[in-house]
């Protein structure tokens, strides 16, 4: 079964490798596997701070918080989508050991249908650059755009709606363009792939496309 995930990093600090991935919880967290040793360790994303909060049986001597720092940065801007379980050879051995922790819950259905959706990959094949990671500044000034050029946006401003209001209309409209689709998402749909969108980078997405809205709303 594939879990929704980033691709696999390495990391410097320790002899590790490292991915993000979709909780069924909601959310998303990040899991690091010692290449050294059999020993895991995963933090979940808080959604406000933009921190990791480590797992309570978190080893902090064979993790460090460089290691999650590490992680978190590397990671960021990486995108999702269902890939395989990862497997390691620790210590040079023959056999590879499965590495997902059995606590660690995997994405929900729901989840995967956004990760796999045409408006989720358009999104990702448009705004991504050479690394792979989607280029933040661009989809925002992009988005930013057609903001500023929209008279649905303007007239949604002129009855004071609220910035999450415009923010759904205007990736809903976006994502249907850029997946050459005439249907728009649903509302439901569409909060679950800014969700899963604002997940890649945990300092906010769409940060700048917000600003640029709470800025409409105050002429």
């Amino acid at each position: 079964m594939n879990i929704i995930r980033t691709k696999v990093i390495e990391l410097s600090e320790i002899p590790a490798i490292a991915y993000k991935m979709k909780l069924s919880s909601g959310g998303s967290g990040i899991k690091i596997y010692r290449t050294d040793c059999d020993k895991t360790a995963f933090a979940g994303l808080d959604k406000r701070g933009g921190g990791l909060i480590p797992d309570a049986r978190t080893d902090l001597a064979s993790f460090p918080e460089a290691a999650f720092d590490e992680a978190m940065e590397l990671l960021a801007g990486l995108p999702y989508s269902a890939r395989g379980k990862v497997k390691v050879s620790v210590s040079n051995e023959e056999d590879a050991d499965e590495v997902i922790a059995a606590d660690v819950p995997e994405a929900a259905p729901e989840a995967a249908d956004m990760v796999q959706s045409e408006e989720f990959s358009a999104i990702v094949d448009r705004f991504s650059n050479e690394a792979g990671k989607i280029n933040y500044q661009l989809m925002n000034k992009q988005f930013i755009q057609f903001a500023s050029g929209s008279k649905t946006v303007a007239d949604m401003c002129g009855k004071k709606a609220s910035v999450e209001e415009m923010v759904l209309f205007i990736i809903k409209n976006r994502a249907a363009f850029l997946a050459g689709k005439k249907e728009n998402l649903s509302d439901a749909e569409t909060k679950a792939l800014i969700e899963t969108i604002d997940e890649i980078d945990p300092r906010s997405a769409f940060k700048e496309l917000n600003l640029h809205l709470r800025k409409m709303l105050a002429r």
